[in-house]
């Protein structure tokens, strides 16, 4: 039996880890080769190591998404090596710092909106026109109901994925009539290493797996997914045209 996304490659960041290894597996599951980026090596190699016993196939990229020379090269190496890229799931992101805005240094500010604004800027940029080349391209990024919820203390954070969230809708409303579909996808609370430092305090049994929420991103990573600027709320299993309301 033919498995979906067989013969198509799928980049993933922020993959040795959470919700993002948990997303790369699920999709070497249904047939693609994964391009798994992320900081971590060891993490990057048990992922290699679970999606071969899975029958899957990977390439490991251990770069930090901050550095967009790093992304420059990694779209010109697939450009050499598959000339296209089918799928692209931007996972990679930080919390930030758990503060007053008066109290947030500058750095933290500026790496915070580096990892979870800039660098995905970079990677459409760069992976644009490698989509193109797909007869259905597929882009997916992650954001959080914090984004609406201006939630006090998380400003570097909810203010990235808001700026998130408009740099994506741009992109898909540039996109609408060529063969890529750009969405949104919110995963609520999930039992993740960051999700822990955020909320140390929530018992994690209460919270859906990594898994669980991969299995409803893998939907809108298919060829057969047509709408474009939506955004999917896990929770709900709802898809939108807009930002939920706090």
């Amino acid at each position: 039996m033919t498995k979906p996304l067989a013969s198509r490659i799928a980049l993933v960041t922020g993959a040795s880890r959470g919700i993002g290894y948990a997303t790369a597996l699920a999709l070497a599951k249904a047939g693609a080769h994964i391009v798994a980026v992320a900081r971590t090596q060891g993490g990057l190699e048990e992922l290699d190591d679970a999606i071969r016993a899975e029958g899957g196939s990977a390439t490991l990229v251990p770069l930090n998404i901050t550095d967009l020379d790093g992304l420059s090269r990694l779209g010109a190496a697939l450009h050499e090596r598959h000339g296209k890229l089918d799928i692209l799931v931007g996972n990679a992101g930080v919390a930030g710092p758990s503060s007053p805005l008066g109290h947030i240094e500058l750095k933290a500010w500026n790496d915070t909106m580096a990892t979870n604004l800039t660098a995905n800027f970079q990677l459409i940029r760069c992976m644009e026109p490698l989509l193109q080349q797909s007869d259905a391209g597929r882009a997916v990024f992650l954001t959080s109901g914090t984004a609406s919820k201006a939630s006090a203390y998380r400003g570097p954070y909810a203010v990235s994925k808001t700026a998130l969230e408009t740099l994506v809708r741009v992109w898909a409303n540039e996109t609408v009539t060529t063969n890529i579909r750009v969405n949104l996808f919110n995963p609520g609370p999930v039992r993740t290493h960051m999700r822990a430092i955020v909320m140390p305090g929530e018992d994690p049994e209460t919270l859906d797996t990594p898994a669980q929420v991969a299995e409803t991103i893998v939907p809108l990573c298919l060829p057969s997914w047509t709408e474009t600027g939506k955004f999917y709320d896990y929770k709900t299993g709802k898809v939108m045209g807009f930002h939920p309301p706090p």
